[in-house]
């Protein structure tokens, strides 16, 4: 993903204009660098909010169906599950990415968790604790609002712990990581990517609209004049914890429409590729047949 100079309608990525897969265009790979990233880009797909809109939708159907062949397998014993990770500055739109996953996804089969400053309790445990207790259980999707890696963010940025100590849990986190993969949890780890631009505005909305008070938090002011080292922080994770059984995924997100579309597509794709099954029925059909007749 390279930067695009044109604040506007942004240019698409990819020579066809229409990607064979959007994973391919926002993953992180070798040579990656955030700061090259357009948060204004329209990577692939539509150019209005309203045919983006329409075409997230119309992936209902078909995610509703993957979800329930998933949920199926795991009754027969699959192991498999679904991890969603939001990360992003503050305003960087988790909130509505979730309700975009929502609306394509059965709400039955959806587990969300937001992690925010740790509770004495978990900071007696390991880092790692509280999200063990949080991961999905098989044949289920679940969404993290923040994760693990607030503990190489802003416990980085703010040096919470000795860089030592942080500096060792990229490594830690892979591990980590690879032991779930291997065990069926796939990751789908998503950086929704905005401008400090695009920030001052949405903290200037909510600001405005005394409905949205609620949503303003001060210390977004003086976090603000961190950018710059969270901007750091967040090459360092993507770049150290982009590996082949959970990648990272970065979504210009300024434009909250082009957002959810890629988002939706992130879903889709993902849960096309682990192609979950329905279980081989132990019983003969035609025999349970006559009985439920009989009966």
């Amino acid at each position: 993903m390279g930067k695009n100079k044109d604040k506007g309608k942004g240019n698409k990525a990819g020579a066809a204009g229409k990607p064979s897969s959007v994973r391919e265009l926002l993953r992180v790979g070798p040579g990656f660098n955030l700061g090259e990233v357009d948060p204004r880009l329209i990577v692939a797909g539509p150019d209005d909010k309203e045919t983006a809109r329409a075409e997230a939708l119309a992936l209902e159907a078909e995610v509703t169906g993957l979800q329930e062949r998933l949920f199926a397998e795991s009754k027969a014993g699959g192991k498999r599950r679904l991890l969603v990770v939001l990360q992003g500055m503050d305003t960087s739109g988790k909130g509505g990415a979730i309700k975009a996953i929502d609306r394509i996804c059965e709400p039955v089969g959806l587990r969300m968790t937001s992690f925010g400053a740790p509770t004495k309790e978990e900071l007696r445990h390991h880092y790692l604790w509280r999200i063990d207790k949080a991961l999905p259980r098989a044949g289920s999707i679940g969404i993290f609002d923040r994760s693990h890696y607030e503990d190489v963010l802003i416990v980085r940025v703010h040096n919470l712990v000795p860089p030592d100590v942080w500096g060792a849990r990229y490594d830690e986190i892979n591990a980590w990581e690879k032991k779930l993969a291997d065990g069926g949890l796939v990751f789908l780890k998503c950086m929704l990517h905005i401008s400090r631009e695009e920030q001052q505005q949405r903290l200037l909305d909510r600001l405005a609209d005394p409905t949205k008070h609620w949503k303003y938090n001060p210390g977004d002011v003086d976090e603000r004049q961190l950018w710059d080292q969270y901007q750091e922080a967040y090459q360092v994770a993507l770049t150290n914890c982009s590996t082949d059984y959970a990648p990272w995924y970065v979504i210009p997100a300024d434009r909250k429409w082009h957002r959810d579309w890629l988002l939706s597509r992130l879903v889709a794709e993902t849960l096309r590729e682990m192609d979950p099954q329905y279980p081989a029925m132990t019983f003969d059909v035609p025999t349970e047949i006559a009985r439920v007749k009989a009966s």
